[in-house]
């Protein structure tokens, strides 16, 4: 019988580890364009900042996949690391003497985006070999709860340390960094894969995980519906709620109390996760989570409350937290070991490719449209992914009733055999902007779902 989590002193580092360098992400996703602004005065600057971010985590996530399949796994964690801080350090320095310049924010901000692509699947794999599969889903669960904390107070703290002085949270981000860095150090287990990928830029390692999700039906239609089309579809359902609520501008308190509310479902979720054994029922789950975000449309089309409106989106958040946690524990289990640097990476970047454009559709239909109208659209886009999630026969078979045999990996066959899951995941996000944006070993970040890690209900 495996110990329990709160004894499993592996475990225990990497969610601590996470904790520090979340935390430190959170205050300077807040910072930042603060300081951006401080320094030019320019919001296109600011945003600038956040786009190049995006892009480089967009460009680089795949083949961040594949090298974490090519290197020992903890061993790649320790030099993101050192690379992270080395970043982090040269921007704290460069506030505290008075001036930082753009193209050190910019290359700063590039910087920790690739390494956050490299950084993620190796914490994936890392994971896998230090948590049992029947203890998946709780410890994913733990994790996501972790990082809705942090997004809960990060931002808060960020903002007053600012105040105080503009160099406070960066400094804080570095000893967040640093202990952060310890804790993968004083991690003892090691993870290899046993047969290494090949070339990083190499186009056949490139897709070796897109090509596992796709002969996979069941995590094949989950991605690509609830992961691409719901998480562009709630983008756009919050962005609208937070503009309607907010009075075009004029009054944050509206639209705050909405996305505070989409931050607590998120940590609602996940705490209870463990007690819904999420992993045994995901299909009802994401069926559920798209219903309900359907109906969240269709009741926001009509009323015009921002309690209403939050208590909503924090329900369908709750929901698609609780779904996207059992899927990846899923995707975590079925995944061959020497895989799931590129399988966790092509699921992330799946979830994520869109999140930059569903805030962009909600803005184009409020203005052309109008608050009700747009609510009204969105639903529908919402209503067609919540039917294909229903009827697809390939979701209501299960990831059980799918057999994938990888090609070219080296094991041996029964391990390449994909099993369903044992009983006992995404793409939370944090905002691109910051210096270091993953969590360690987060899962909730390249999940399917409008909730992990992305731009919708969820975390993945």
């Amino acid at each position: 019988m495996a110990e329990p989590l709160r004894s499993n002193r592996d475990f225990r580092l990497l969610w601590l580890s996470g904790l520090f360098a979340a935390l430190g992400g959170q205050m300077t996703a807040v910072a930042l364009p603060l300081l951006i602004l401080k320094e030019t005065g320019s919001a296109v600057r600011a945003g600038a900042v956040g786009t190049v971010a995006v892009c480089a985590v967009l460009i680089t996530m795949l083949p961040g996949g594949v090298l974490a399949d090519r290197v020992e796994r903890r061993r790649l964690m320790r030099l993101c690391d050192a690379g992270s801080l080395a970043a982090v350090t040269a921007l704290a320095v460069a506030v505290w003497n008075g001036h930082a310049p753009m193209a050190l924010v910019l290359l700063v901000a590039a910087s920790g985006a690739v390494l956050n692509s490299v950084y993620a699947p190796a914490a994936f794999g890392l994971m896998r070999a230090v948590v049992p599969p029947d203890q998946m889903s709780t410890a994913t669960a733990r994790l996501q709860a972790r990082t809705a904390t942090a997004r809960l107070v990060g931002p808060l703290v960020g903002g007053a340390l600012f105040g105080v002085h503009p160099a406070l949270p960066f400094t804080a981000q570095f000893l967040g960094l640093f202990l952060s860095t310890l804790c993968v150090a004083l991690v003892r287990t090691r993870s290899e894969a046993r047969s290494r990928a090949g070339s990083v830029f190499s186009r056949r390692e490139l897709t070796a995980g897109l090509s596992f999700l796709w002969r996979l039906p069941y995590l094949r239609t989950v991605l690509l519906v609830f992961g691409l089309g719901m998480n562009f579809s709630f983008g756009a359902l919050t962005f609208t709620a937070l503009a309607v609520f907010s009075d075009s501008g004029r009054s944050g308190l509206g639209g705050g109390f909405v996305i505070t509310c989409v931050s607590a479902g998120a940590l609602v979720g996940a705490l209870i996760a463990p007690r819904f054994a999420a992993e045994r029922h995901v299909r009802a789950l994401v069926v559920t989570t798209c219903w309900s975000c359907v109906g969240t449309a269709a009741v926001l089309a009509w009323l015009s409350s921002p309690v209403i409106a939050g208590l909503l989106c924090a329900l369908c958040m709750c929901l698609s937290t609780v779904a996207s946690i059992g899927f990846l524990a899923t995707l975590l289990v079925v995944t061959p070991e020497e895989r799931i640097g590129r399988v966790q990476s092509a699921a992330g970047f799946l979830s994520s490719i869109v999140q930059p454009f569903g805030p962009l559709a909600g803005g184009l239909l409020l203005t052309t449209l109008g608050g009700s109208a747009a609510f009204g659209v969105i639903g529908c886009v919402l209503g067609v992914s919540a039917a294909v999630v229903t009827l697809a026969p390939s979701v209501r078979a299960g990831a059980g009733a799918s057999r994938e045999k990888p090609q070219g990996t080296g094991a041996p066959e029964a391990e390449q055999e994909t099993v369903a899951p044992q009983p006992p995941e995404g793409p939370d996000p944090e905002p691109a902007a910051t210096v270091r944006t993953r969590p360690a070993a987060e899962p909730g970040r390249a999940t399917a779902g409008p909730g992990s890690g992305a731009a919708g209900p969820g975390t993945p």
